[in-house]
């Protein structure tokens, strides 16, 4: 499962790599499907990690919006620390059960630990495969998916 982490966060970085090139007006516009915007969708896969990995840490969550991360550069920033604290959750949460049932706030019910694990990796995926649509849309290349060849196991 770190494996999936580590080629979700590649992928991420490549793609804010690929936000430097893109005029600004671009990354900020409301778009149809997702959360509406280039650089709101990059926000919400961040928060939306961090805040289930706080969750199984038994730690309380906090909440990053597109107003405050409005730029490319904060949230890059914001991207290098969430992932730095959050490979040190996962280690932590890998020595627990996984059957272990979590609640969190903003759900109804409890879900096991491997079942969040599994939701914050493919979460990511889908809201990449989103980023994807937009880039051919206004005309560019986008990041490639594959997780061959990028060195992981």
């Amino acid at each position: 499962m770190q494996s999936l982490f580590e080629y979700n966060w590649q992928v991420r970085d490549e793609w804010l790599k690929w936000c430097e090139s893109i005029p600004e007006q671009e990354l900020l516009a409301k778009r149809t499907g997702g959360l509406q915007g280039i650089l709101a969708t990059l926000v919400h896969i961040i928060d939306v990690e961090y805040s289930w990995l706080l969750a199984l840490a038994g730690k309380e969550t906090v909440e990053f919006t597109a107003f405050e991360y409005n730029s490319l550069e904060k949230i890059k920033t914001l991207s290098d620390k969430v992932k730095a604290e959050v490979r040190e959750l996962l280690i932590d949460n890998f020595s627990k059960d996984q059957s272990e049932r979590i609640k969190v706030s903003w759900q109804d019910e409890a879900f096991s630990r491997a079942e969040i694990i599994n939701h914050c990796i493919v979460h990511e995926v889908h809201h990449i495969g989103q980023l994807s649509v937009w880039a051919r849309e206004i005309g560019q290349d986008c990041v490639s998916a594959n997780f061959i060849g990028r060195g992981l196991n």
